[in-house]
């Protein structure tokens, strides 16, 4: 496996790579262009300079999160054409700049939602937190407002300021999207991009639902063990597989995890790996914490081992993470826990490896 980190560049990340580079085990980053509009053209200068400033600290960057993908096309609208072929140009790009895996989501409008991005544990660190009796009460505008004004200043993937200005046009446009109708637009997707995946060498991965429900009616496609099944049906190649996040996936109790990356290892779509664990209060009520089994629900040696087995080489991230320790930065997106969810990790990869004779 490649251990990586989230970083979100030098203009709206606190943590520097040399912080990143002194993580024990770190081999390399996940990045992004954050300020190109969704739907542009990625370009390759850019990204070869993020790969530079990634080898001055004896880190890869092969890995990108994500290029999103633009709503028209998740909508199939007749304009989605136009986006689909723009996408196309931005993995060729990547390509050219070594990369080896995107991650993407299909998830209308919001990336992703939390009712409450600075929960306060019992030890004083706080968390990303969803809670969907608080949902209820809210309209997506009071969601945005929310999420806005407790970001701590930093961009948040997913709650651009410029998407959410269009939250009212764009729901009206998804009022009679079924599921059924989302994962057809998704298919014509997959057909048009993964085959150029193949031939550029890049793996696509696409995030589940987080959290897998619907939220505000918003239909939902990657949620569950069968949406999976669906998804790698539409085009049977190792290029069209899967982020394997266990925090998204985990907060719903009936997901099995490692049985999940057992079998779509064998299929040669788990592509990516996101590790987190949460402590689930009920049904749709959970909050992230430590990435240590013992402290939440998710247990940590099982779904490592499962990469284990199914030989997995490819990244893998500690996912989110308490801020502790006093620290102040993006939410979920801080330095130490995430560093100590790297170590945890590392650590029982190299147990299991010593187990089985191979180290």
């Amino acid at each position: 496996m490649r251990m990586t980190f989230r970083w979100y560049g030098e203009k709206d990340d606190k943590i520097t790579l040399q912080q990143i580079d002194q993580i024990p085990g770190m081999d390399g980053i996940v990045g992004a262009l954050f300020d190109i509009p969704v739907g542009e053209v990625w370009p390759v200068e850019p990204l070869l300079h993020i790969k530079q400033q990634a080898e001055a600290h004896n880190l890869v960057f092969k890995d990108l999160e994500s290029i999103n993908v633009h709503e028209d096309i998740k909508l199939g609208l007749p304009s989605r054409d136009k986006y689909i072929e723009n996408y196309i140009t931005s993995l060729r790009n990547a390509a050219k700049a070594g990369i080896q895996m995107v991650c993407y989501n299909f998830m209308p409008v919001f990336d992703w939602t939390r009712t409450d991005l600075a929960k306060p544990l019992y030890d004083g660190s706080t968390v990303l937190a969803y809670d969907y009796h608080l949902i209820a009460n809210k309209t997506p505008q009071d969601m945005a407002r929310e999420i806005l004004d407790n970001s701590n200043g930093f961009a948040l993937p997913g709650w651009e300021p410029e998407r959410l200005k269009e939250l009212s046009h764009l729901f009206e446009q998804y009022e009679g999207m079924d599921e059924d109708g989302l994962r057809k637009n998704l298919e014509y997707f997959l057909k048009a991009i993964v085959p150029v995946a193949e031939e550029v060498g890049i793996k696509m991965a696409i995030h589940p639902d987080d959290p897998p429900i619907s939220v505000f009616g918003l239909p939902r496609i990657v949620k569950n063990e069968d949406d999976l099944d669906k998804i790698a049906a539409m085009v049977d190649s190792p290029s069209n597989g899967f982020t394997i996040c266990t925090g998204s996936l985990g907060s719903n109790r009936q997901n099995d995890i490692p049985h999940i990356i057992r079998k779509f290892g064998k299929m040669q779509r788990v592509n990516f790996l996101h590790i987190r664990n949460i402590q689930v209060h009920e049904p749709w009520v959970f909050n992230e914490v430590a990435h240590k089994s013992q402290i939440g629900n998710l247990d940590m040696y099982e779904i490592v081992k499962a990469a284990y087995d199914i030989g997995f080489d490819g990244p893998i991230r500690p996912d989110h993470g308490r801020m502790i320790w006093g620290e102040e930065g993006r939410p979920g997106y801080g330095l130490y826990d995430r560093a100590l969810g790297a170590n945890y990790i590392c650590g029982l990869w190299d147990a299991i490896n010593r187990t089985c004779g191979q180290l």
